[in-house]
């Protein structure tokens, strides 16, 4: 099992086609579904890019098998010819479509996105890098004014047409987006958000029904989940401290959250606290140590092996690559 974990971390590993970050194996849902989580990298900008053209695969999907994610993805079919399968749905992909899959959303084996394209896009980010440093990583994508085309409660995928006439701008901002990543100038972190932002609009123009979109991603047991972890993150908190919280039993809850968000309560406590993390390394000059008690860690060691485990470097080691903040 831990072979078959690290065979498919390096397969996804070869979806960059930049030097942005990749993705990574995190664990499986209720259903044995893998889970692949944001790979952050310090001093990076947390955003990748991939350009697809036929005959150059993104990621070989075939062999990962069926799989999710924690992050959002967009991906852009400027010329096409095939079908994808999101949801046990299949999608016929025809030229100039922008799917919008969202955290959660079970991507099958068969034609991979980029087999079904002859010249397209792929973005992914995890959420907090359009809004940094606001709670709850899962809330945020639902309540965002440019995140809303993600926020489609049971069905969220999304298939949007982009009219003829917009085609070519939205390509732009593609790679524009793209060329940043690459280059890494100095300020890049901050110019790639400013590109990102630019392509979220353009999508978010494309989806109608603002007000109906929030009203159907409206979660009241998930926003009393986030409500509760946003409050206690920085306490040593467990699944069951928020199960008594809301008068559930930890097994129900768990259930209920793993298979609305393909994550569990444990794992999203755990991600609060290291976006907390990330953003106090790279915004205080406050010690490791009091960022681990910050963050609901009282055991300095155990909250550097965390971090490392999660990053793949310690704390110290990703504030040294962060770039200086002010």
């Amino acid at each position: 099992m831990a072979g078959e974990a690290a065979d498919n971390g390096r397969t996804v590993d070869r979806m960059r086609r930049n030097v942005a970050p990749t993705s990574r194996h995190i664990g499986v849902t209720g259903r044995g579904v893998p889970i692949f989580g944001f790979g952050y990298v310090p001093g990076i900008a947390p955003v990748s890019v991939a350009r697809h053209c036929r005959g150059e695969p993104v990621v070989d999907v075939g062999s990962i098998g069926a799989h999710t994610h924690d992050f959002l993805v967009l991906s852009y079919a400027h010329l096409a010819h095939g079908t994808v399968h999101i949801d046990e749905r299949t999608w016929t992909v025809s030229d100039g479509d922008l799917f919008v899959i969202a955290p959660g959303q079970v991507m099958s084996a068969g034609d991979p996105f980029e087999e079904a394209t002859t010249d397209g896009w792929t973005v992914w980010f995890p959420a907090d890098v359009v809004r940094p440093g606001m709670p709850g990583a899962y809330s945020s994508w639902r309540t965002h004014p440019l995140l809303f085309p993600f926020a489609q409660g049971a069905n969220r995928a999304q298939r949007l047409p982009v009219p003829p006439v917009d085609r070519a701008d939205l390509v732009e901002r593609f790679a524009a987006l793209d060329a940043e990543l690459r280059a890494r100038r100095d300020g890049h972190q901050e110019a790639a958000l400013a590109h990102l932002t630019l392509l979220l609009v353009t999508v978010a123009r494309l989806s109608t029904g603002l007000a109906d979109h929030l009203r159907c991603a409206d979660e009241p047991l998930l926003a009393a989940v986030f409500e509760a972890i946003e409050e206690r993150y920085h306490q040593p908190i467990s699944l069951a401290d928020i199960a008594a919280d809301l008068a559930l039993t930890a097994g129900y809850l768990t259930t209920v959250v793993r298979r609305k968000t393909g994550r569990t309560v444990t794992q999203w406590i755990a991600q609060r606290r290291m976006q907390q993390a990330r953003l106090l390394l790279a915004e205080t000059d406050l010690a490791v140590g009091a960022i681990s008690r910050r963050v609901g860690y009282p055991d300095t060691s155990y909250f550097s092996k965390r971090f490392r485990a999660r990053h793949g470097v310690t704390p110290t080691q990703w504030r040294a690559t962060s770039p200086p903040t002010g």
